[in-house]
């Protein structure tokens, strides 16, 4: 995605994870590295929203209860 373009998923959209999705030190209560989301794994959009620097957009994903996954576009696909 170039920043600026708009977000190619939306709010309740189902979408499944292209790649093993790991904690980078950001997901409370999990070690770094631990796997969040195997490729493969479907969710649905909870959140959309912009990186401000750089205008990229961000997606919470929800991949089951309580595992809510902040993911890049290039991360997801279309479920």
């Amino acid at each position: 995605m170039t920043p600026g373009e708009p977000a190619r998923f939306s709010w309740g959209q189902r979408v499944r994870a292209l790649i093993d999705l790991h904690n980078d030190g950001s997901y409370p209560g999990l070690p770094q590295d631990a796997l969040l989301a195997p490729a493969g794994s479907t969710g649905e959009v909870v959140q959309v929203g912009v990186e401000v620097e750089s205008g990229v957009s961000v997606y919470l994903i929800e991949f089951g209860p309580g595992r809510v996954v902040g993911c890049l576009e290039q991360e997801l696909d279309a479920a």
